[in-house]
């Protein structure tokens, strides 16, 4: 029978090394600070769009520059980088499902006086309902300046602008913002596509995978390796300040828990064991790390402080419980146990008082966690096959959201309307990540260079 990722307690064990930082990779450049810099007080009209926003059809042409140079950003100059941030913007409206955006290969250049004066009849003739317009700009310290502006083309009116300097490594997250503010401001929803994500890129045979700790963008882009895959990396989580990451590492036969800083890429142990240990989770105000340890055949879900320390144990029931995944607020835990007899979802108070069964509606229930707008808990059911599934926080409203042979351990975008999820293929055993809405209509897989696995979206980018 096949059991969950999360749940399995016979894990891979690494060869031994001498000391654990030989496994780390080179530090992550972060780049520099995006800086967003007043455009001046954009119009707050109303949407005058009346049918469903999948069928709200947006045009990005290319970005307009003042003046064509190269720049570190994109040696054939600032034009060329001026559709390359339209195609971005493009690609993270169209993936995200909701919208149907045309990008600037099929649509003509505004000059660069037309982004703050749109030619009206030009876009009105193509039907589109919104339309984003945009410029770079490369600056004496290389860094570009880039202005984003929304209009809605039958009031006819400017709905939201904004602009950020960059360093040129970061264009792309220029474009993300950019995207951001055209989602929350049609959507009234919170952005998440300025986000990244952490993953476990696994290669090799089914029976000797190699596990290394990698990020990437929302999108995919900018991928890099944190760990070389001397250990096994498992389970990684972002801090709530997007500048650390809690991982598992397997070195020496031990399971280790480590915390990564992301900008200077050194870590710190924060708890280490010869008994299994799983899972390890931030609070919400990163002060404290949940954690799931095996002692003596039983599991139970413990706390430490996030720089480490004397361990507190929150359950103590006969059985496994892991999985632990904080409110919002903090005030809260819930995690899965086998306490009933299967795997079913439980919620505890942040202490490990008040445990109480939620899940009641068939099958097994396992790897939840709760939504960052505290509404919802996603969590893999499993009926037969492994599916992504979300309930509301008091155990009601089970909705499936996927159809899948094997999707599993569901994780969070930062607006709470995204899942990201990573899925089996029944035949060749192949992972990789996918990305489903809460509708569980728009379904896509996210690329990775590798296999992938465990997935962990970051919060917005600061």
């Amino acid at each position: 029978m096949k059991q969950p990722a999360l749940f399995v307690l016979a894990l891979m064990i690494a060869s031994p090394l001498a000391a654990q930082n030989q496994d780390l990779g080179q530090p992550v450049p972060e780049g520099g600070e995006v800086e967003t810099i007043d455009e001046g007080e954009g119009l707050s009209g109303t949407v005058s769009f009346d049918g469903n926003l999948d069928d709200l059809g947006i045009a990005i042409p290319g970005f307009a520059t003042d003046r064509d140079v190269a720049t570190p950003a994109n040696s054939s100059g600032t034009a060329a980088l001026g559709k390359e941030l339209a195609r971005v913007i493009t690609a993270d409206l169209r993936n995200n499902g909701l919208f149907k955006p045309t990008g600037p290969d099929a649509l003509p250049q505004p000059s660069f006086g037309e982004i703050t004066a749109p030619n009206w009849p030009i876009w009105s003739n193509r039907g589109a309902e919104m339309l984003v317009h945009g410029y770079v700009r490369a600056r004496s310290d290389d860094r570009l300046t880039v202005g984003c502006y929304l209009y809605d083309m039958a009031l006819q009116q400017e709905l939201v602008r904004e602009g950020w300097v960059v360093p040129p490594a970061d264009w792309r997250r220029a474009a993300h913002k950019c995207a951001d503010i055209v989602y929350s401001r049609l959507t009234g929803e919170s952005p998440f596509f300025d986000s990244r994500i952490a993953y476990i890129a696994e290669t090799g045979p089914k029976d000797n995978r190699t596990k290394r700790l990698a990020i990437m963008d929302s999108d995919g882009a900018n991928h890099r390796f944190i760990t070389t895959g001397r250990s096994t990396a498992l389970t990684p989580r972002y801090s709530p300040d997007y500048k650390q990451l809690v991982y598992l590492s397997y070195v020496d036969g031990n399971p280790r828990i480590y915390v990564y800083d992301i900008g200077t890429g050194r870590q710190t142990l924060i708890s280490q064991s010869s008994n299994p240990t799983f899972a390890p989770r931030w609070s919400p105000d990163g002060r404290w790390i949940l954690y799931s340890m095996a002692v003596g055949g039983n599991t139970d879900i413990y706390r430490v402080s996030a720089s480490g320390g004397e361990s507190i144990r929150l359950t103590d029931t006969p059985g496994i419980d892991i999985g632990g995944s904080y409110s919002p607020d903090g005030s809260q835990i819930v995690f899965e146990s086998d306490r009933s007899g299967s795997q079913q979802i439980y919620i505890m108070n942040a202490d490990g008082t008040g445990q109480r069964r939620l899940s009641f509606f068939g099958g097994r229930a396992a790897t939840p966690e709760w939504s960052p707008r505290g509404d919802q808990i996603a969590f893999t059911h499993i009926a037969g096959d492994f599916n992504v599934a979300v309930m509301s926080p008091n155990g009601r409203n089970m909705r499936t959201l996927t159809n899948g042979w094997q999707d599993e351990a569901p994780t969070w975008a930062p607006n709470g309307r995204i899942l990201q999820f990573f899925r089996t293929e029944r035949n060749s055993g192949k992972t990789g990540l996918w990305q489903v809405d809460l509708t569980g209509e728009n379904l896509r897989r996210l690329p990775t260079p590798v296999d992938a696995s465990d997935p962990a979206w970051g919060p917005i980018l600061p």
